[in-house]
């Protein structure tokens, strides 16, 4: 009776301790802004691709990526549509804020265009809101378009609103990660035709969703989301961000049988 009565006691005991166990931590958060090259694409759109997709798959557990990106948005309809104020509201010391815009910035025939002062502004508004809540911002610059000149060189198209955000990111010192230039680089390395294999350049009927088919030179297929991804993953490697120290560890074996089933 009296072993019966300890045990009771004692699993009592346990179940009290289990009880007022610390709760696990809550995971870091990595927030994405931006346009349409980095946003989560619905089913209807595949194989267009957005990097910050395969960006969300390089993080373990303590790590959860809040993708916000939305198509078509500058700095401006970001905020006008109230998109960046949650993301503001929801930050906590330690988190991070991806930023990449100007694509729908620049285009003066758009109704997201922001004219160059206002983007800088919007800018400085993103990194001094992340900041104040002890939060990290991160700016990157847009990411090239595929466009070569005859002599197979690739073309800068986003010349005027990638050097605002170098600019921004200097005075406000702010890590850069510079995409613009890493993509053209990439870009160039892969060459007028085989650069089409990283974007949604899809033949008549090759896809149920592009019956017509596809040339797009702005948006990534699943490849070009996924290599623009790795750019962005070298530059944070580069700059010592401390988000690597949560980068997930590789169990896969680098090589694999081939008779393997």
């Amino acid at each position: 009776m009296l072993s019966r009565l300890l045990s009771a006691t004692a699993a009592l005991s346990l179940v009290a301790l289990l009880a007022f166990r610390p709760a696990a931590p809550a995971p870091l958060k990595v927030y994405l802004i931006g346009d349409s090259t980095m946003s989560i694409k619905e089913i209807k759109a595949y194989p267009e691709t957005g990097w910050g997709m395969p960006f969300a798959a390089f993080f373990d557990e303590t790590v959860a990526v809040d993708n916000r990106a939305q198509n078509g948005r500058s700095t401006k309809s970001f905020l006008a549509e109230n998109r960046w104020q949650p993301v503001a509201s929801e930050l906590h010391v330690g988190d991070y804020v991806f930023i990449q815009f100007g694509h729908n910035d620049e285009v003066p025939t758009k109704r997201s265009y922001t004219p160059e002062a206002e983007f800088t502004a919007n800018l400085k508004r993103f990194v001094s809101e992340t900041r104040s809540h002890q939060a990290q911002p991160v700016l990157l610059t847009p990411v090239a378009r595929r466009k070569f000149d005859d002599a197979g060189k690739i073309e800068e198209t986003h010349a005027a609103y990638a050097e605002l955000v170098r600019a921004v990111a200097r005075e406000t010192n702010t890590p850069l990660i510079d995409l613009d230039r890493s993509s053209q680089a990439l870009l160039q390395q892969f060459g007028v035709e085989n650069s089409k294999l990283l974007f949604n350049h899809l033949a008549p009927g090759e896809h149920p969703n592009y019956p017509d088919g596809r040339e797009d030179n702005t948006h990534f297929n699943e490849l070009g989301a996924r290599r623009m991804a790795e750019l962005v993953l070298a530059d944070m490697r580069a700059l010592k961000l401390g988000l690597v120290d949560h980068l997930r560890q590789g169990a896969v074996k680098k090589t694999v049988d081939a008779q393997a089933r």
